[in-house]
């Protein structure tokens, strides 16, 4: 029996300054999200920090936590879609939405990792591996070129970022663009796809990788806004985090709604309690 072909998603093009948008309605989200879209930043900025208190004079496993920490943000940032998408509707921004968002991963089945839903969750287990990949990618480079042994941050400050000679620096940060790419090309509104729409891991990356083909400049000057934001709260001693994270995730949420029409998919309703009224999510 042939099976039917899913209802298409349509990939839209965007002008070049359509990102600085997407960050005007941002801040706009966080003010009418108020203080549960804060608490967002600042709990990620209080792990943040654990991360940096616990590993502060360990270089590779401070250099591994904070990039397994931020290559999924998109997975920890779904409430903040969720919020996005409830002011969208018209609805409450209120602390409901999000733990009916996180219930929605609980919903009563022998198999939890078959369940469509957790499909979000398996994605941000890849990103994870993904940035495992990196940090030991990064770490076979800098033991073989580095002109001394770096085991605390100020080595790689001194013997790498500083290095006289040689361009081992330059060639970290291009090795670490080229492996970053695919993932932010994997993720860009995969995460935000999976929250809205019944549709399947697969599909959401293809999708997310149409958008980054059909706009090829816009979505390498919001990779840069991403990246420049991110550095500078990082830089913050992450106190910037507290704004930067909620901004971005409620950002990236016009940026799926820009990019992607999924109309013809099925709504992922969120639960309102566990019997679900509204049945399975």
């Amino acid at each position: 029996m042939p099976q039917s072909s899913s209802p298409p998603i349509t990939v839209r093009t965007i002008g070049l300054m359509q990102p600085l948008i997407w960050l005007v309605l941002g801040w706009r989200d966080i003010a009418r999200s108020g203080w549960i879209s804060v608490l967002h930043g600042l709990l990620m900025t209080l792990g943040g920090g654990a991360i940096m208190l616990i590993a502060h004079d360990r270089f590779w496993l401070l250099a591994g936590s904070l990039s397994g920490f931020m290559v999924v943000a998109p997975v920890l940032a779904t409430s903040l879609y969720a919020l996005s998408r409830a002011i969208e509707r018209k609805e409450k921004p209120n602390l409901g939405v999000v733990l009916k968002t996180w219930a929605n991963w609980q919903q009563s089945s022998f198999n939890k990792w078959g369940n469509d839903y957790w499909c979000m969750v398996q994605f941000g287990a890849l990103l994870a591996l993904a940035a495992t990949g990196w940090v030991i990618t990064s770490a076979a480079l800098i033991t073989l070129l580095a002109a001394a042994p770096v085991h605390t941050p100020m080595d790689f400050v001194h013997n790498v970022l500083l290095a006289r000679e040689g361009w081992l620096f330059e060639l970290w940060l291009a090795v670490g663009a080229v492996m970053a790419a695919p993932m932010f090309a994997s993720s860009v509104v995969a995460m935000p796809l999976l929250l809205d729409r019944h549709v399947t891991l697969r599909d959401a990356v293809l999708t997310s990788w149409q958008t980054v083909l059909a706009n090829p400049v816009p979505m390498a000057f919001w990779a840069s806004i991403i990246m420049g934001f991110t550095l500078l709260g990082l830089g913050s001693l992450l106190l910037g985090l507290i704004f930067v994270i909620p901004m971005l995730g409620h950002a990236s949420w016009h940026a799926y709604h820009d990019l992607v029409d999924a109309s013809a998919l099925p709504l992922r309703e969120p639960m309102s309690a566990p019997d679900s009224r509204y049945g399975p999510a």
